[in-house]
């Protein structure tokens, strides 16, 4: 019975060394099936969204939700560093390691604290082992856990650093696309602002972003969590728009923009198909037409005012079926995360985040600057 015991402790500490580095170290996906740090996120996430949908206010729900992604991240190595505990704690009872004790008997709560002090190296020394084995087997929880702790230390600024990066592209997006950002106010203040010759920087630029963004979440599934700094953005709705833009310029703009659409079209699509996958989410249509007929027919009319030549007014069922091949994806990652998409050409125009700011007595008008020669210029 010793030796499963043992066994059963060092398949503990091998399972969580494993989880640990896969989670942390690993560059790429992992699929195999049974994974902690999966089962961990999977029921976590569910019960944290359950919480938050039983909270009335919007805001405060976002607030709460936002707290996931750092709370399940700290959440997430504690349990790395029990089992740890436990698996070496659970050895020890296993072998029968003799101790040094200065009072009393023994128990399986005495192998416990035992192994908790040598692995975070405290050293109090009022229980330690006599024998080889014993001691061998502490020198190495204790090169263990100063080495495992480094690593996870060592592990969340790279977090930070990933999140960071990502968001700054976001944030470019209030005064280019609004807050929530859409294709069609994107398109409209870029031509309002110059022409289309701007947009092909535009997309290599989020090509890229798409590419660290599949990368990154792929690695660090913990990312998804990690909501953005305002309610009314998010990664995924800056995702949406962009896969919007493209889809858009590909089938109603014909021009030498349209092979660079197509690149960054591919790229956001993989991005969204793959984390659908790993998230294990099945795509389905939304509940409500994210751009109506009518609106449609607005935005053509007013890139048309804005000299933009568009194909003919055919073209609404091609653009439905470049639609139909990310929208059931992005539409099962909203209702996993709890992201609010954004509408393709919104009906109600809101002020851009940077016009909200409390210590300006009047904002500009949405879209607008004032200037000295001309009193007002739109971008």
């Amino acid at each position: 019975m010793w030796f499963i015991s043992a066994l059963g402790s060092v398949a503990l500490i091998f399972l969580t060394l494993l989880d640990s580095f896969e989670t942390t170290i690993l560059p790429r996906r992992v699929t195999h099936r049974f994974r902690f740090a999966r089962l961990y996120y999977r029921n976590a996430w569910k019960l944290w969204r359950w919480l938050a949908l039983l909270i009335p206010g919007a805001k405060s729900r976002v607030a709460f939700l936002s707290l996931f992604g750092p709370l399940s991240l700290i959440g997430l190595m504690v349990n790395w560093v029990f089992g740890l505990i436990l698996g070496f704690a659970w050895l020890h009872w296993s072998l029968g390691t003799s101790l040094h004790v200065q009072e009393g008997a023994i128990d399986f709560v005495g192998y416990l604290y035992l192994s908790g002090t040598t692995f975070f190296t405290l050293g109090y020394g009022d229980i330690t082992p006599i024998t080889t084995p014993g001691r061998a087997l502490a020198i190495i929880e204790a090169g263990m856990g100063f080495g495992f702790l480094a690593i996870i230390i060592g592990y969340l600024p790279v977090i930070h650093q990933v999140y960071s990066r990502r968001e700054r592209s976001i944030s470019l997006l209030d005064a280019r696309a609004g807050s929530p950002p859409s294709a069609g106010q994107f398109l409209l203040r870029l031509v309002k602002s110059s022409s289309l010759d701007e947009v092909s920087p535009f997309l290599r630029e989020w090509e890229q972003w798409a590419c660290e963004l599949l990368e990154n979440h792929l690695s660090f599934q913990v990312l998804g969590y990690y909501r953005s700094q305002h309610d009314n953005q998010s990664w995924l709705a800056a995702l949406t728009m962009v896969l919007d833009t493209c889809a858009f310029l590909i089938i109603e703009v014909p021009g030498p923009h349209c092979y660079q659409a197509q690149l960054t079209f591919a790229m956001a699509r993989h991005a969204v198909v793959d984390l659908v996958l790993i998230m294990k989410r099945k795509p389905h249509e939304h509940h409500s037409e994210r751009l109506p007929p009518d609106r449609l027919q607005w935005l053509r009319e007013e890139l048309r005012a804005g000299g933009v030549v568009l194909a003919s007014d055919d073209a609404a069922w091609p653009l439905k079926q470049v639609r139909i091949m990310y929208e059931p994806f992005v539409n099962a990652l909203a209702d996993y995360y709890l992201f609010k998409l954004p509408e393709f050409a919104p009906q109600q125009l809101r002020p851009d985040n940077w016009q909200t700011s409390a210590w300006m007595p009047q904002a500009p008008a949405v879209g607008s600057f004032p200037t000295a020669a001309s009193g007002e210029t739109h971008f």
